[in-house]
């Protein structure tokens, strides 16, 4: 959530830190500071609410320096203020940090170092790593030997960027546990540092990446990367193919708009080179798996949060439709402590856009530690969730910045149905006629999310009809059950009105007395093996004087002679339905957000990239 980056070089690093954290201003902040190293010492800025507020005071309060760290906060210890922002500073003056993550033990910590006679100046649990580097530099040793001390004390998962006055042209970074990635730029007499790779794009593509209990010391020429006890090792340098272009808003009031239309696009890629019509089968390379292996798998595991969970319950019903794979979906953060069943013959799948999510990483480790195969399916190349996953799926959609995700919940969507294809021809339950059917049906796709952008001034009229609600209810079943969560989520997420999603059938088990003339109830009803079932909820909820608005198939004269206002989609097999019944909802939230005025891209409270538990 926190956002961190570092320059060191031969330019003046205030303008690159800068321009950085706006590049981070997606993950969620409230205050922001960097901080510059000169002939003078540390130079420091901090500044609470949004970036514009640092750069002005920047303006007003210039600060020059070649080497230099930056950070945006979350606050999880202390009140967002000028004194819990980041950097921090110690009592020496000379050390400096920027800090990802939660300090688990930081009260047995603080008694040891306020016995000592440290004097606090926050309120945070990340300024007890300043001062631990400073007692073991107060004991005569170096900075790099001080660093991996004091970081070897703390319990939790971390990102940590450090620098001293007295080794001005070095960077320390270390990664321990799951906390949000560290990002290691490599340019030419230069190199910049970063907690996610939108913020040094612009200046490089060549990146290395560090793993948990890795820490490595930024030179302008060059970077060495040790584990924590100080042994060396190798990190490789990868060329990620993004360019800085793709994380700008084209021309779009809001970056989740232009990721709403970037979908036609982030489909194609995520299919791109994975489907051989002329062998009639699905390429996942980058998945290791023999069709030997694809037999002997007993049981699929799918683990995520929040929006990727939605894309999994999809994800079940394709698997165990097309690969008759018994599949279940559990929330990450509740998967590792209630002592799952897994052998080795299940496949734990995990599902993040970020690839650093700390739960879903949790996830991973409790599947590994049990014997369980890790999958992953991610966005992020180079991240830690495709780094340790014995095999990946890479979802090819190119940077999301919107909090609320779009295009990395529909591409998931055809990367399941591809998974599931591939695990039924390799298990012989899919004949070569049946594939070619389900292939030609993907690839129909992208001209489907296509015709139904052109409907958007459709879904306009409906938000203008439901922006004033306080409440609302969306329903669905089977393949479906999930849009309705994923549409009320969004729905919650940027425009803050009350969404509840329901499988449709358990409206009488108790939410349908929650219906009357003022609640509107989205049901997504497409010509799918549950649409007499939908029918005969949409007709029980309308005699009790429900709002509907229907998500419905083209030319479907029953719904419409039942619902207020209906959104409708093209024809196309029912297990490609969600990607299709999920766009009109993804613009229902957001018309409904922008004709409120609330803050679509940062709503409150919210970060892209949840990296704490």
């Amino acid at each position: 959530m926190c956002g961190i980056v570092g320059y060191v070089g031969t330019r003046n690093a205030t303008p690159i830190l800068t321009a950085g954290l706006q590049r981070l201003e997606y993950r969620g902040y409230d205050s922001a500071g960097i901080a510059v190293l000169n002939e003078d010492g540390v130079d420091l800025r901090r500044s609470v609410g949004k970036l514009i507020n640092l750069i002005r005071e920047i303006e007003h309060n210039p600060l020059h320096g070649k080497v230099g760290i930056g950070h945006t906060r979350w606050a999880t210890h202390g009140e967002p203020s000028q004194r819990n922002a980041h950097p921090h500073i110690g009592r020496s003056g000379d050390v400096v940090l920027v800090h990802n993550g939660i300090v688990e033990n930081y009260l047995t910590l603080k008694a040891e170092l306020e016995a000592e006679g440290v004097a606090f100046q926050s309120e945070t649990d990340s300024e007890i790593i300043v001062h631990l580097v400073e007692r073991y530099l107060d004991q005569g040793q170096e900075f790099v030997e001080a660093s991996r001390n004091a970081i070897q004390q703390l319990e939790g998962s971390h990102g940590i960027v450090l620098l001293s006055a007295t080794e001005p042209e070095r960077i320390l970074a270390a990664r321990v546990g799951n906390a949000g990635g560290v990002v290691i730029g490599v340019g030419d007499g230069e190199m910049f540092l970063a907690s996610d790779i939108p913020a040094i794009l612009s200046e490089t593509r060549q990146m290395a990446f560090l793993n948990p209990s890795e820490m490595a010391v930024i030179r302008p020429d060059g970077f060495n990367a040790t584990d924590l006890g100080g042994t060396p090792i190798s990190l490789e340098v990868v060329t990620v193919e993004w360019d800085a272009e793709a994380a700008n808003k084209g021309g779009y009031e809001h970056y989740m708009l232009k990721e709403i239309h970037e979908q036609v696009r982030s489909i194609s890629d995520t299919m791109a080179g994975r489907i051989d019509l002329v062998n009639r089968r699905v390429l996942l390379p980058e998945l290791n798996l023999s069709r030997e292996a694809a037999k002997a798998i007993s049981r699929i595991i799918i683990t995520a949060c929040g929006t990727a969970a939605h894309a999994g319950q999809v994800g079940k019903v394709l698997i165990e439709k097309l690969a008759r794979i018994p599949t279940e979906v559990d929330i990450a953060s509740e998967f590792r402590y209630r002592d799952p069943i897994v052998d080795a013959s299940t496949v734990v799948l995990a599902i993040s856009q970020s690839g650093e999510t700390a739960d879903t990483l949790a996830a991973m480790n409790e599947g590994r530690q049990r014997g369980a195969t890790l999958w992953s399916i991610v966005n992020a190349i180079g991240s830690q969730a495709m780094r340790i996953a014995d095999g990946y799926i890479g979802m090819q959609s190119g940077p999301e910045i919107g909090v609320a995700s779009t295009k990395a919940f529909t591409a998931p969507l055809v990367d399941l149905y591809l998974l599931a294809l591939m695990l039924g021809d390799y298990r012989g339950l899919l004949s070569p006629q049946q594939m070619d059917i389900h292939l030609q049906g993907l690839l129909r796709l992208p001209d489907v999310v296509s015709t139904l952008l052109e409907r958007a001034p459709n879904v306009t009229n409906v938000a203008e009809a439901m922006m004033d609600t306080q409440h609302s209810l969306y329903i669905g079943r089977g393949i479906n059950m999930p849009i309705a969560y994923e549409g009320a989520l969004k729905l919650k997420e940027i425009s803050y009105i009350h969404a509840e999603a329901y499988p449709a059938g358990e409206m009488k088990h108790g939410p349908i007395a929650l219906i009357d003339n003022d609640m509107p109830v989205v049901a997504i009803a497409p010509k799918d093996p549950w649409y007499e079932k939908m029918l005969s909820q949409i007709e029980q909820t309308r005699a009790r004087g429900g709002r509907i608005i229907a998500v419905a198939t083209d030319g479907d004269d029953r719904i419409a002679s039942l619902a207020e206002r209906v959104l409708w989609i093209p024809k196309l097999p029912w297990l490609l339905s969600p990607v299709a019944t999920t766009i009109p909802l993804q613009l229902l939230a957001y018309d409904i957000a922008r004709l409120r005025g609330e803050d679509i891209d940062q709503p409150r409270n919210l970060a892209k990239s949840v990296t704490v538990e």
